[in-house]
């Protein structure tokens, strides 16, 4: 099943290609109005997942590269055990990996993850900071499409391992 990888690569192409166009064209904290609900705000990550530990003064840095460098061996080998018939699973462990090793190059080259998509609602939700959630990038995206992806198989293994002739 390793001939799903290339979704990876796709990925953290993307995700590079992305981010550097938005350091390149960017201003680090200033919004800037795409459309309705969506701006791109470069924003930089010290940390994980909606800055956890991103004021620890470095040494999350070199966890979070080693956590992600781990999780993507560990993916590589999911992978390759997987019977054909898990193509789903396949998929969101290939986005999943895609968006750990774009998000593990960023800190492993940088320190920080880079990120620009700024999403927001007109509500003042007590978990959102004026209607913005999170500022986020195509990894992140990838990450959670994946594990999206893999919860609903999980409530559905029958129908993935399901094979037509067709």
């Amino acid at each position: 099943m390793l001939k799903w990888v290339w979704i990876s690569i796709v990925t953290v192409i993307l995700d590079q290609l992305t981010k550097w166009m938005a350091v390149a064209n960017l201003d680090e904290g200033v919004r800037n109005a795409v459309f309705d609900h969506l701006n791109f705000t470069l924003a930089y990550n010290y940390g994980a997942a909606f800055s956890f530990l991103g004021n620890q003064g470095g040494w999350q840095r070199w966890l979070f590269v080693g956590l992600s460098f781990v999780v993507s061996g560990y993916i590589i080998h999911w992978l390759r055990k997987l019977e054909r018939t898990e193509k789903g699973t396949a998929i969101a462990l290939a986005l999943v990996l895609g968006g750990a090793l774009g998000n593990g190059i960023d800190r492993l080259i940088s320190g920080r993850v880079t990120d620009f998509i700024d999403m927001y609602v007109d509500l003042d939700v007590f978990f959102l900071n004026n209607g913005h959630f999170a500022i986020f990038n195509i990894a992140d995206i990838a990450i959670t499409i994946g594990a999206i992806l893999l919860v609903v198989i999980s409530f559905f293994p029958e129908a993935e391992k399901e094979t037509t002739d067709a």
